[in-house]
């Protein structure tokens, strides 16, 4: 227990540990609920309960009396028995895990949250996918999404790799929310995959009433089984716990902090509407099952710059760039792909050095048009290379993909323009625009 000073005497004072469960009363209110462990550096003024509506409370212990309803030494909630046979009549689907709350187990004597690295800690939490796949799960590492780099998306590309050269016949990535269209995008250019690959994620953890996770994985399993043998990012359709979409994992973005919804194709259609007992395909055009040998092309370059266009940039930011030996610039500009003509002169000295600077919009929806305006035709003549509809995050990813490749400069501009695992559209339509 972690509890210390003031709130661990009030505990013990009852003979009270974590997990169990408790009444606290104070002059106008009472609660019931299940004692939560805190953090080391916490206050010793509060307890944390978890109530039985799932949502967990801080209580202010001054004039508060407690009283132990019922010790936590056992599961008040019985896990269901896993009958974890294979059956030859389904489908083996892998479970990979970086990290993330889709991964993730309630324990019902603390009411933690704890990652679920093993076939049995998923099938357990979620006995459902039993009917839709034999399933196994591993874990490759357990980081906060906003701690992934590029080295990571290599060891997560390996990873799948393996679990396919082994046999699967799909595969799931558990990943943190925040970054995970960067890791779908850099492992759409690192595989060339015979059969899915699908990125799920959720947004409010496992022991919330409105978690997402449960549908998520599910779809996510379902999704792996299906005909699309790309990589893909299956999330909640809507808010309601109804489907998911399946996205192309070049073509989509978190679009929002914390709805439930919030991946969202970008100038392009979701692929599928999934449910965990079948899937609804939206657009034809995908790679199928089988139609491409297994390939792994994971060589990156770490040192691509990222840069954001705003009002009254200094070109010394793309300077100090170059002189920290960064091989490639990816410019988020503004509207059909613009900058300050003030960066003009520094993005020509970058590209008289070999290193390819790269136009995206900030709009998301719509595509980079350099030859509409006297900046974009100059940034044009200075070698900058634009990025069509491409998303930001996307060119990012792919120039440090492209850089892997090639120390040729022509060759990575060459294929920066390619389309190459669907990141390009030949044509942008307004009926994509999700405002």
């Amino acid at each position: 227990m972690s509890y210390r000073g003031r709130a661990r005497k009030f505990l013990e004072s009852a003979s009270i540990d974590v997990g169990d469960m408790v009444r606290v009363e104070k002059p106008d209110v009472t609660y019931e609920g299940m004692v939560l462990d805190r953090a080391d550096d916490a206050d010793d003024r509060h307890i944390v309960l978890k109530l039985e509506n799932g949502y967990n409370i801080g209580v202010e212990i001054s004039d508060a009396m407690i009283e132990l309803l019922e010790k936590g030494s056992e599961p008040r909630i019985k896990l269901p028995p896993v009958e974890a046979a294979e059956d030859p009549e389904l489908p083996d689907v892998s479970i990979i895990s970086t990290g993330g709350t889709v991964a993730s187990i309630i324990d019902y004597r603390t009411g933690a949250v704890h990652p679920a690295f093993t076939a049995d800690d998923l099938l357990r939490a979620n006995p459902e996918l039993l009917d839709i796949a034999n399933i196994r799960g591993r874990a490759v590492f357990n980081i906060l999404s906003e701690n992934m780099k590029p080295e990571y998306w290599v060891e997560t590309a390996r990873a799948v790799y393996g679990e396919i050269k082994d046999g699967a016949d799909g595969v799931v990535v558990a990943h943190g929310t925040d970054t995970m269209h960067y890791t779908s995008a850099a492992l759409s250019f690192m595989l060339r995959t015979p059969v899915p690959v699908v990125f799920t994620g959720a947004q409010r953890s496992s022991d919330r009433p409105s978690s997402d996770a449960s549908l998520n994985i599910q779809c996510s399993v379902r999704a792996a089984t299906s005909e699309i043998a790309e990589v893909t990012v299956c999330m909640h359709a809507t808010m309601d716990d109804l489907s998911c979409h399946l996205h192309r994992g070049v073509k989509v973005r978190k679009m929002h902090t914390s709805r439930r919804d919030t991946f969202r194709s970008m100038n392009a259609l979701p692929l599928a509407e999934v449910t965990p007992d079948g899937i609804k395909i939206l657009e034809e055009n995908y790679r199928k099952r089988g139609s491409d040998e297994l390939e792994l092309s994971d060589r990156v370059e770490e040192r691509v710059a990222f840069i954001k266009s705003y009002p009254g940039i200094s070109p010394d930011i793309i300077k100090w760039h170059l002189d920290e030996g960064y091989r490639g610039i990816v410019i988020e500009g503004t509207g059909l792909g613009h900058c300050p003509d003030t960066l003009i002169p520094v993005i020509r000295e970058a590209h008289d050095m070999g290193v390819p600077v790269a136009m995206t919009s900030q709009c998301l929806n719509g595509r980079v048009n350099m030859n509409v305006y006297s900046t974009g035709r100059r940034l044009l003549q200075a070698g900058v290379i634009p990025c069509d509809d491409m998303l930001p995050e996307v060119a990012y990813v792919k120039m440090c993909w492209v850089l892997g490749q090639t120390d040729d400069p022509e060759m990575a501009c060459e294929m920066m323009r390619e389309n190459i695992a669907g990141e390009i559209n030949e044509r942008t339509s307004i009926a994509y625009f999700r405002g």
